[in-house]
């Protein structure tokens, strides 16, 4: 505390500044190594190489290559949570909402490929036996919030799993389709090509929403 009772903000030492630069360079290293390679092929090796430092420095910052994943993917996804607030607030409309949740997440991917990689290969790595311990919970709350911007604009109760199996849908048609429309369209022409797809996916969303409530007697949210 100060004088005035407030309290004192610690100044950050040099050493702790190399610290935290050094993580970031084996960070920033990572997605650009995984982004060439993908995350199996991918070494510690090639990371270490790619961000000129030692193997002990890649150990004194991670434990193994599973720990740099689940970080950089949690910070990922944790920015991409906060342009989807950004961009969805103030929408009060389903359809507008479903549409704006999947332009967000083009836009987001759009110039930063090593992110789109870790999102893609992410997901499929959940869907098997052995992957990468710990990614399923970033995900998850990725998951849970994507749900929450749609239930907002719900005016009847939906469960849980409905609302997933919604969310998912929107993550698949980012994962799956634009995969390929960013390799055969030029940047100008993606959000042209993506348009219609993304207006029928939106419909089809939407419809399945209405159906799922069954009747007007379904309790409304308070």
């Amino acid at each position: 505390m100060n004088k005035d009772g407030k309290k004192s903000k610690r100044r950050v030492s040099r050493s702790e500044r190399k610290t935290t630069s050094t993580r970031q360079t084996l960070l920033t290293a990572a997605r650009s190594v995984f982004s060439e390679k993908g995350l199996d092929l991918t070494t510690i090796d090639d990371i270490t190489e790619r961000a000129d430092v030692g193997k002990g420095t890649f150990y004194y910052h991670f434990k193994n290559k599973n720990r740099l994943i689940k970080e950089l993917i949690r910070n990922m996804l944790g920015e991409l949570r906060a342009v989807l607030d950004e961009k969805c607030e103030n929408i009060t409309t389903l359809d507008e909402l479903l549409d704006s949740l999947i332009k967000t997440h083009i836009d987001f991917f759009s110039h930063r490929w090593e992110d789109f990689v870790l999102f893609f290969q992410g997901r499929a790595d959940l869907t098997l036996e052995k992957g990468y311990e710990g990614i399923e919970t970033p995900f998850s709350d990725y998951l849970d919030h994507v749900a929450r911007l749609i239930d907002s604009v719900i005016k009847y109760r939906l469960n849980k799993p409905t609302l997933t199996r919604i969310s998912c849908a929107v993550a698949g048609f980012v994962s799956g389709y634009y995969s390929f429309a960013i390799i055969a369209s030029a940047d100008n022409e993606l959000d042209e090509t993506l348009r219609p797809v993304r207006s029928a996916l939106v419909a089809g969303l939407s419809r399945f929403i209405k159906e799922a409530i069954p009747n007007e007697e379904t309790p409304v949210k308070l």
